[in-house]
């Protein structure tokens, strides 16, 4: 593969520690799809704000990610950006905020993230008006869909482009979407487009609460998927992150083996995590890769990296280096 300038300088400048995992982990990664593996993604944290869809949407388009797992602030927050990127305020000295400074970025309907103020109006409000009528027409007819498929149907129709505001090849969900990429968004009732859908559940504008369907039903999609694409190809799992974005799918081998009785189902072929968080009790985000041994969720031969470090200062660089840039 040839080698770009990203490439050749982190080749030659990360040769140790946490630097040097994240090289070892991409050429496995790299490894793994070459010997005809595929890969899920899952992506927890603010990573859509943080703009990761500039670098993983190009790994979509090369074929490098086969599936992803995300949090529902995730999904639509690669959307918010895409409609309404112009009317972000990034906030340099956001450590050095009063609650007053707080205040008065909440009767702006700026809605702070870290460093990064998401646009009420223009973003969410935007979305929303896009979504509740897919919503609606989706219960009338009695039809039902999942969080990610409602919204592969409103890029897909075109509604949103005339409020696009950023190149959409910088959009992993407009990417995914072409791709038809199988997505699996657990606990997306926590999210900001969740909350919307609740409100107008309870205001009686949805007739049917199950329109959009559910996290159980994601868990029997994603097995379902796992074991058809498992007869022919070795799955990877690249964790951005912890939490439910993480443990929801990696469980999906245990449920087979544990649960279903299938041991013929194989299990994670890649395994590797970027993460800061910190080894503590009881926590999943900074768990070591050998924990999930006694879980049955990756087995001793599993090849496995952490790599302790920044998601938003990591990811792109090992997708520059998977990618060749």
């Amino acid at each position: 593969m040839s080698r770009g300038a990203v490439s050749r300088f982190i080749k030659h400048h990360f040769r140790h520690f946490n630097a040097a995992t994240l090289v070892e982990a991409a050429e496995a990664y790299r490894q793994h799809l070459d010997s005809g593996g595929v890969m899920m993604i899952t992506l927890a944290g603010a990573m859509s704000t943080a703009e990761l869809g500039i670098s993983l949407a190009e790994m979509i388009r090369q074929d490098k990610v086969q599936a992803i797992s995300c949090t529902g602030a995730n999904l639509e927050e690669d959307l918010f950006n895409l409609v309404a990127h112009h009317h972000y305020e990034r906030i340099p000295h956001w450590r050095d905020l009063t609650p007053q400074d707080e205040q008065a970025l909440l009767e702006r309907h700026m809605n702070r993230v870290t460093d990064t103020c998401i646009p009420e109006m223009e973003a969410m409000r935007r979305l929303e008006g896009a979504l509740i009528e897919e919503w609606t027409r989706a219960d009338r007819a009695g039809e039902r869909y999942f969080p990610h498929e409602f919204l592969y149907r409103i890029i897909r129709s075109g509604r949103l482009e005339p409020y696009y505001q950023i190149d959409p090849k910088d959009s992993w969900m407009v990417a995914a979407a072409e791709k038809n990429l199988p997505i699996v968004v657990p606990g997306w009732e926590d999210s900001t487009t969740g909350n919307m859908y609740a409100g107008h559940c309870l205001a009686g504008e949805i007739q049917n609460v199950h329109t959009v369907r559910t996290g159980i039903e994601y868990m029997m999609m994603l097995a379902e998927w796992y074991v058809k694409t498992s007869k022919h190809h070795s799955i990877g799992f690249f964790q951005i992150g912890g939490g439910i974005a993480g443990d929801f799918p990696i469980c999906v081998v245990p449920m087979l083996h544990q649960d279903m009785q299938r041991p013929d189902i194989p299990m994670w072929g890649y395994f590797c995590q970027i993460s800061d968080s910190t080894t503590s009790y009881g926590s999943y985000s900074g768990a070591v890769p050998n924990e999930k041994i006694t879980w049955g969720k990756l087995a001793v031969d599993t090849p496995k990296y952490i790599i302790e470090s920044d998601a938003s200062i990591v990811a792109p660089l090992m997708f520059a280096l998977i990618l060749g840039e």
